[in-house]
């Protein structure tokens, strides 16, 4: 197996492991928490695999910490200023899902997450990665399905969704354009 050489993909399996470490916890114990493979948890660890968007967030939710968290490279309060160049971004493997840290407050528990989810995709999360934050979602520019537990709520451009108790979800673009947007994630005390 070819060891990835991608920046990010290095920083989150070093991220993940002190974490999972932090915690005391073993491969299999990460494993029976996140619902993850400990064989993939491992590859991930090693970075011979990058996560998709559903793993990074079941992933997410076993640790109790927001995706962005994992992907921030930093945990210093930010002030000022975020330049496009300085805002952390990731991409799902297997899907193109990409997913752009716009901001990621520390004195104020808010992030913004810009994201743009390729035509003819989706993309699901867990219930576990939403139960200790609230979030809104706002298109900026295609139509997106959300599917939330057994409600399907269509969203074109404009269009702002506040999710309620978490559930098991999915964020769908059926269209053949790339569908654009925001998440507002407020992290719960």
């Amino acid at each position: 197996m070819t060891i990835i050489e991608d920046d990010t993909t290095a920083y989150l399996s070093a991220r993940l492991r002190r974490e999972r470490e932090s915690r005391g916890w073993s491969l299999g114990q990460f494993a029976e928490k996140s619902g993850v493979s400990k064989a993939m948890i491992s590859k991930i660890e090693r970075g011979e695999a990058s996560p998709t968007a559903t793993v990074l967030g079941r992933l997410s939710g076993a640790l109790s910490v927001t995706v962005s968290a994992l992907l921030s490279r930093t945990d210093a309060v930010h002030h000022g200023v975020r330049r496009y160049a300085q805002q952390p971004a990731w991409s799902d493997p297997e899907t193109g899902y990409d997913r752009r840290q716009v901001l990621s407050g520390q004195k104020i528990p808010l992030e913004l997450v810009e994201v743009t989810l390729p035509a003819g995709q989706k993309v699901t999360m867990p219930a576990a990665a939403y139960s200790f934050i609230q979030q809104a979602i706002w298109v900026l520019e295609g139509s997106l399905l959300f599917h939330q537990g057994d409600r399907v709520h269509h969203l074109d451009t404009g269009d702002c969704l506040e999710l309620g108790p978490p559930q098991d979800c999915m964020f769908e673009n059926k269209t053949a354009e790339n569908c654009r947007y925001l998440v507002a994630v407020v992290r719960s005390a």
